[in-house]
């Protein structure tokens, strides 16, 4: 069976899955490792560990007889880079991006840089998360392991340049909130050149494929949330924005390539490039941790099962009953900022009655603030179709209350399995796949106000 395998690499999972030519998985593995700690102290992957892994696991499906490998890419989590020195060897841990980012470094590098610099290159202020930031902290607080370093790769090209020995930029890990990418020149932030810092300078490609070995199509890897997308732009001809959750519920907008603006900036917005080299306008919201930690705090008050709010039916009579008992927030007055609460926490449990009207209420200030992070993406094309994925796409209440919330668009749940590895094969399909893309990639189900 001729199949294409992609290796997944989270922060927590390491998978690695096959896809046959219809992009069905037809063998998936999983792996945990223990984290390790850096020249600091602070934990981080295991570089080594991965990476041996990385061709043992290959090597090991090559000697299957029921497969045959034909094309391999990854995708990996962002702002993590390996640096290289002129050998080709890793100079140094593969250091986290919670690490933290002193107070004195961060003010030291915007007085140089000013604080438009942010919105040029369409990237919070995150630290470490910005992982051009990593090389300037480099650069001055460990300047003899700077010096040497030849080539600095992000996780998914370093996955790649493993099997390949080319060392590449992609388009993808360059785009993400990295800070060194200028949006409006689409090139590389001059302060990369101000501060002498070269490794990463490689035109980033945008050809996906790095090189053919033994037979084998090897793509260049591409950043986890940019490939999630690339079955939706796979698959549909309107445009969209696809609504993605979990931890955080991120609106994705392949189609708005209006500039960042800084109140944008301000309401955690950023760019993205996707696989075409295209911008992507993107907004953040701390939506499941917020849902984790409020169900938690219900689940408390009222006495009930930690999950209990999975038992909770949608009910249109209760969500009329608090419009009219409780004044409401609106997407016009939530504040969306970085990490801003959700207007629930103000509100005094005393005055519910029951577990069901309080996660009523909870959702219908949630999604109050999940419609005005979608509103600073939606632009001047306004898609017409908003897809949700993830924990949100599951929950009734959610998505019935963002279907009224959007009476003039169509709202679908979609379910899709490995969306991020999938998109890893997808965007290399025409170097190991004779077949068409299958149409029914991803399954829809839509809700009316």
């Amino acid at each position: 069976m001729k199949v294409c395998a992609v290796f997944d690499i989270g922060k927590t999972n390491k998978k690695l899955l096959l896809f046959n030519e219809d992009y069905q998985i037809v063998k998936e593995e999983q792996s945990q490792f223990e984290e390790v700690l850096d020249d600091d102290g602070f934990p981080c992957d295991d570089l080594i560990q991965l990476s041996s892994w990385l061709k043992k696991t290959l090597e090991s499906i090559k000697q299957n007889p029921d497969y045959e490998v034909v094309g391999l890419n990854f995708s990996a989590y962002g702002a993590t880079l390996v640096h290289l020195n002129s050998e080709g060897k890793p100079l140094t841990p593969l250091y986290n991006y919670l690490k933290p980012f002193t107070r004195q470094m961060s003010k030291a590098f915007t007085d140089k840089y000013s604080s438009g610099f942010f919105t040029e290159t369409a990237s919070p202020e995150l630290g470490m998360l910005n992982s051009g930031l990593q090389l300037y902290w480099l650069k001055e607080s460990k300047p003899s392991i700077f010096h040497q370093i030849k080539y600095s790769l992000h996780l998914p090209q370093y996955c790649s340049y493993l099997f390949t020995k080319q060392p590449v930029s992609e388009i993808t890990s360059v785009g993400c909130h990295t800070a060194i990418w200028d949006f409006q020149k689409k090139d590389y932030h001059t302060w990369l050149e101000s501060e002498h810092i070269h490794s990463i300078q490689q035109k980033p490609s945008v050809s996906n494929v790095a090189t053919n070995i033994e037979g084998i199509a090897v793509g260049v890897g591409i950043h986890d949330s940019s490939s999630a997308l690339v079955p939706y732009l796979k698959s549909f001809d309107e445009r969209f924005i696809l609504l993605s959750t979990g931890t955080w519920a991120i609106s994705l907008n392949p189609f708005n390539d209006e500039p960042l603006t800084d109140a944008e900036l301000q309401k955690d917005c950023l760019c993205y490039l996707n696989y075409q080299g295209n911008p992507v306008k993107a907004a953040r919201l701390f939506a499941g941790n917020e849902h984790e930690r409020q169900t938690k705090h219900l689940a408390e008050y009222f006495g009930k099962e930690i999950d209990y709010y999975k038992q909770v039916k949608y009910d249109h009579e209760m969500v009329w009953f608090l419009r009219n008992k409780f004044k409401q927030a609106t997407p016009e007055t939530v504040d969306v900022g970085l990490l801003k609460d959700c207007p629930f926490v103000e509100r005094n449990l005393n005055l519910f009655k029951s577990y069901e009207e309080a996660y009523h209420q909870f959702m219908l200030d949630l999604v109050a603030q999940q419609v005005a992070s979608l509103n600073s993406v939606m632009g001047w094309s306004k898609p017409k179709q908003i897809y949700v994925d993830g924990g949100f796409s599951k929950n009734e209440i959610y998505m019935n209350l963002l279907a009224e919330s959007y009476a003039n668009k169509q709202i679908f749940a979609s379910e899709i399995a490995q969306a991020s590895a999938l998109g890893a094969a997808l965007v290399i399909h025409e170097h190991w796949n004779s077949k068409p893309i299958p149409q029914q990639l991803i399954h829809l189900k839509r809700y009316f106000c």
